[in-house]
């Protein structure tokens, strides 16, 4: 099965955020900007011809910082669309200060459908305590300009920084939704290692994130944007109707997805993998892989033909039939309408019928998931517990793959 669903890495940023250990880097350097684009340019154009992308549904220019490419962007959106003909979400991240009412506008020219705002906070005292560089009012500005340019907007909201209260998140969430967001992701921090938040949590300087404050918070989130007609549809993404990133939901649902760039992760079965491994440059594939995740380790990008060992370098998860069911409902799980009977049956083929009844029992039992019903069938669900306590309900799931 060929890819359906395109990511394509920007790993530059204006400057570095204190929490963010993302493969990115600081570059205000024009002409390293400039050698990107043609690069990426020059892979898309490739494998356009080969057809490798014809299957694609959605495109996600993600990051990093795409928005600091400036007026090289919209090229490279115009590009995506010729190489990808049945798209029809096309998302492109951006940071607040580095897009305005222009940018917006060349976008949605090019054929852009959605921009992502990392918007993080509506506090300046929080922004400034993440190391952002956008203060509250510029980041309402960027999204004014979004909206007025006719695109779909989303923002990043993260909870549990420096200084937050729930009263500072709660205005937080209010300002997002008078502001018109029509999608909001909402996250913890949390400390990763190698950090400037790291370090400062060693030296004691920085609290740990309060992980009651951040339950309060998600909780909060859920039912300030509930209210204002923005429902979950995962783990941690609420929308208005009709507004869901459909590449989000691409992820959790097993459809197969390229990712170009140094970190960006892809997804195969074993047909396409094989078809596409002289493309990109892949290793072989084991005898037994039905499923195939791989990360690029390099920079740059594939240019096909690509023997192997002559593109950027990837590290390769494969799975077996077993591990790519268990995974299917794993992530199933992720999703507030979770899985129907369908894919439960599916498993239950690979998997034996047995250990798959007795994992929906498990989950049902512990108040984790329940039945619900849709059109002539019925999905199982995560409950509200089962939100709330998603490792456990994930690792009932995953769990399967090991089964004797």
């Amino acid at each position: 099965m060929a890819p359906e669903a395109l990511y394509i890495h920007v790993p530059y940023c204006a400057s570095k955020c204190l929490y963010c250990d993302f493969d990115s880097r600081s570059c205000r350097d024009a002409a390293a900007l400039d050698r990107y684009a043609a690069q990426l340019s020059g892979c898309l154009r490739a494998l356009g011809e080969r057809g490798a992308l014809a299957g694609c549904r959605t495109a996600y220019l993600g990051g990093g910082t795409p928005s600091l490419l400036g007026d090289r962007l919209p090229g490279i959106v115009r590009l995506v669309r010729a190489c990808c003909p049945r798209l029809v979400e096309l998302t492109c991240e951006a940071n607040p200060e580095s897009m305005g009412d222009g940018l917006a506008g060349a976008l949605a020219a090019a054929g852009a459908t959605r921009v992502s705002l990392g918007v993080q906070s509506l506090d300046d005292r929080e922004l400034r305590a993440l190391g952002r560089l956008h203060s509250s009012s510029r980041a309402l500005d960027a999204l004014d300009a979004v909206r007025a340019a006719g695109l779909d907007a989303s923002i990043d909201l993260m909870c549990g920084i420096p200084h937050q209260t729930p009263d500072s998140w709660r205005a937080t969430l209010e300002a997002a939704v008078e502001a018109g967001a029509g999608h909001v992701s909402v996250y913890p921090l949390t400390i990763e290692e190698g950090t400037p938040f790291a370090r400062r949590v060693a030296a004691g300087a920085l609290p740990e994130p309060d992980e009651d404050l951040q339950a309060w918070c998600m909780e909060e989130a859920r039912r300030v944007l509930g209210a204002a007609g923005l429902a979950p549809y995962e783990v941690a993404s609420y929308a208005l109707p009709g507004k869901e990133c459909r590449h989000n939901i691409a992820y959790w649902t097993g459809v197969p997805y390229l990712g170009l760039g140094r970190s960006a992760a892809s997804m195969f079965d074993a047909d396409a993998y094989r078809s596409l491994r002289g493309a990109l440059g892949l290793p072989a594939a084991g005898a037994r892989a039905s499923r195939l995740r791989f990360v690029q380790l390099g920079d740059g990008f594939p240019l096909p033909p690509a023997p192997a060992g002559d593109g950027p370098g990837y590290e390769v998860e494969e799975l077996d039939a077993a591990e790519a069911a268990a995974e299917d409902l794993m992530l199933g799980m992720r999703m507030t309408r979770g899985v129907d009977e369908g894919l439960l049956a599916r498993a239950a083929d690979v998997l034996g019928a047995a250990p798959v009844e007795a994992a929906v029992r498990r989950a049902l039992d512990r108040g984790l998931a329940a039945w619900r019903e849709e059109g002539r069938g019925r999905r199982l669900a995560p409950t509200e517990r089962g939100w709330l306590q998603g490792n456990e309900l994930f690792s009932i799931m995953w769990d399967l793959a090991s089964v004797d």
